[in-house]
């Protein structure tokens, strides 16, 4: 019998990718579409049924989807998700200041119930009236509802009261607490619980629509989402716990790495249309961000890889500074739509107008830019103020030159506010669009980013002369400088994981020197103690460039394309779970975490009650995430001083961690 395909889905800022993988042979088949931020399935069917095309594989032999999204990244990042209510037992109003739980909050509702537990799990006295009072007016103005109760890690009583009433009452979902952490430190657990609630329609929606579109081909084998540390978990499972996918998309390319080059010790960096990701792998695993993840300026408690995130992509905004005697180029952080990309849809608007703009007695001081809608529907756009919304009912879906739609400097302005809001793309020249000219990218129109490159070569710098002799010579300028500003990113990374951050290397007059290897009596060079892996579509443009630069080895591997799409299906299921014991009396001790509170008497039968409870939660977990076979692992950390003479245990923290490959659909 055939061993099962297995299909990975990657849905990134610019492209979503797919990959046909089987063990033993690798990726079958590869395809890319472009993401559909209207409709993420759209972009998704496209990209699988290339693949499924290219690969003549049959539905029916798909034995596993695994999906990496950036979608939960994105919408903290860009502050969307749904209206929550935060229900806190136990809390008062002045621990909303902590943590970072007042901002993150907003606007949306909070409710106070008195209760919550001690350390050691003892409550006091939970009343729900007030949660009663106002749950009419809730349920019709809320999506989701995220309970923190104090110490619900000791035990999470309150917490699973509360919730089943709140279902009770409005049927929407609810999101505790204690199912996100069993770490302390109620406020910032709270801010975790809030954000999950807001995540869990969106989440809900892509999952949904995913099922939707494979059901409607046939594929029925389990689904799986990766989260944000690397391991799997069950689209279920994802529905219930969103805020554990975020970093999904860039965790997925560090797991693909780790599978195509076998390197356990490497740093990673991943070029995309929009950002660079790099990370170090250490051990062959992911280095982990200790605090938690940050995202959206929010400090989560959600497990995540250590990443550095740079706004500089493939399709990055060129910034050329024309008033020295030699003209200066910087890439980023915005994103623009590149001409050669606008061209596809629009090529009749974009080469006529930039043919027009050529011809020109002079240069405009927008030339080679436009505008374009981008396409989200018009309820987004409501409350716009009325300048604004003035500019913005002048832009269409069809391109619309700069030139023509800025009539006075002030817009300029408003139209930045459309762009920041979503709502509208700017299109000019971007890298990728360099490498259309230079014949290392094919997939777009050449012609437009030819004719985009040759304004902007023909611009003055302050000597009077053209800032490049052709669009060639623009184009290799442009790659230049986003080799540089890759090789500044990945060497800033590094130096911040060796606690070396006061060095900055956009500014260091040594390290410029080290990476252009110039020569003096003084000599700086730079070199890195590992391999540096480039992953992402141009990645053989840039990336032996940038090692070079580094002084590292650098290894691009065959599918560096698709490294998130391959790392979503060789992952594993991780699933860890804490049991804490602490001793409030002599003699008498508390096991609690993984269920409900358990009185022991005894040390060491509080211990083995503690591991035992771990081990099976562990593996409940593991299976409910989706794990076949799940091996299990234990660690146990005592805080147990000497007082008078005698071993006193104060707290015990168990960790069970079961790991296990997906459960795949027998074909």
């Amino acid at each position: 019998m055939a061993l099962p395909f297995l299909l990975g889905i990657d849905t990134g800022g610019t492209y979503t990718d797919a990959v046909l993988f089987r063990e033993g042979e690798g990726v079958l088949a590869k395809a890319k579409a472009l993401t559909t931020r209207h409709d993420l399935a759209v972009g998704i069917a496209g990209a699988v049924d290339a693949v499924l095309e290219r690969s003549a594989a049959a539905a029916s032999q798909i034995g596993l989807v695994s999906l990496s999204t950036t979608l939960a990244t994105n919408a903290l990042v860009e502050g969307q998700g749904g209206r929550a209510a935060l229900i806190m037992i136990g809390f008062g109003p002045d621990d909303l200041a902590r943590g970072g739980l007042s901002e993150a909050l907003g606007n949306d509702p909070v409710i106070f119930l008195p209760g919550g537990h001690d350390v050691h799990g003892n409550e006091t006295q939970l009343d729900m009236t007030a949660l009663e009072e106002i749950m009419p007016d809730l349920a019709r103005t809320v999506s989701s509802f995220a309970v923190a109760g104090y110490f619900a890690v000791r035990n999470p009583a309150h917490e699973m009261r509360v919730r089943d009433r709140i279902r009770e009452l409005s049927h929407l979902p609810v999101t505790c607490s204690h199912e996100l952490s069993s770490k302390l430190g109620g406020p910032k657990r709270a801010l975790t619980t809030l954000l999950n609630a807001r995540l869990v329609s969106i989440i809900d929606r892509l999952i949904g629509s995913c099922e939707g579109f494979l059901a409607g081909r046939g594929i029925s084998a389990p689904m799986m989402v990766v989260r944000g540390d690397g391991a799997l978990i069950s689209a279920a499972e994802a529905r219930l716990r969103p805020i554990e996918t975020i970093l999904s998309g860039p965790a997925a390319s560090l797991v693909g790495a780790r599978y195509l080059t076998g390197l356990d010790q490497a740093v990673v960096s991943d070029i995309g249309g929009t950002t660079t990701d790099v990370a170090v792998l250490d051990g062959g695993r992911p280095k982990l961000a200790e605090e938690g993840a940050v995202v959206g300026g929010h400090r989560t408690m959600v497990e995540a890889v250590a990443l550095r995130t740079y706004g500089l992509g493939g399709d990055s905004e060129v910034h050329i500074d024309d008033r020295g005697l030699e003209a200066r180029f910087t890439l980023g952080p915005r994103r623009l739509l590149p001409l050669s990309l606008a061209a596809m849809a629009h090529g009749d608007i974009i080469l006529a107008t930039l043919e027009r703009q050529l011809r020109a007695g002079h240069a405009g001081r927008h030339d080679g830019r436009f505008a374009v809608r981008t396409g989200v529907p018009d309820a987004v756009a409501q409350g716009l103020p009325p300048q604004e919304q003035a500019l913005y009912a002048r832009i269409g879906m069809a391109p619309t030159a700069l030139n023509d739609l800025l009539t006075m400097n002030s817009q300029r302005t408003l139209l930045d506010r459309l762009v920041a809001r979503g709502l509208v793309h700017l299109s000019g020249i971007t890298p990728s669009d360099a490498l259309h000219v230079l014949g290392q990218q094919n997939q777009w129109r050449a012609d437009a980013a030819r004719l985009g490159l040759e304004l902007a070569a023909r611009r003055k710098n302050g000597a009077g002369r053209e800032i490049a002799a052709s669009p060639e010579d623009l184009a290799e300028k442009i790659v230049s400088r986003l080799t540089r500003q890759s090789a500044e990113a990945v060497l800033a990374a590094c130096l911040a994981e060796d606690g070396a951050e006061a060095i900055d290397p956009a500014v260091s007059l040594a390290v410029d020197r080290a990476l252009r290897r110039t020569p003096g009596i003084a000599r700086f060079s730079v070199s890195l103690d590992r391999p540096l892996i480039g992953l992402g579509a141009s990645a053989p443009v840039y990336y032996p460039a940038v090692a070079g630069m580094l002084g590292a080895e650098p290894v691009i591997p065959a599918d560096a394309d698709v490294a998130n799409a391959v790392g979503a299906v060789v992952g594993q299921v991780r699933a860890s779970v804490t049991v804490v014991v602490t001793s409030p009396d002599e003699g008498r001790f508390i096991v609690s975490g993984a269920g409900e509170r358990l009185l022991v008497l005894g040390e060491e039968d509080a211990l083995a009650a503690g591991r035992e409870r771990a081990i099976a939660a562990a593996l409940a977990q593991a299976e409910a995430d989706g794990a076949a076979d799940a091996v299990v692992t234990l660690s146990q950390e005592a805080d147990a001083p000497e007082i008078e003479g005698a071993r006193k245990l104060v707290e015990a923290r168990i960790v069970a961690t079961a790991t296990g490959r997906p459960r795949i659909a027998a074909v």
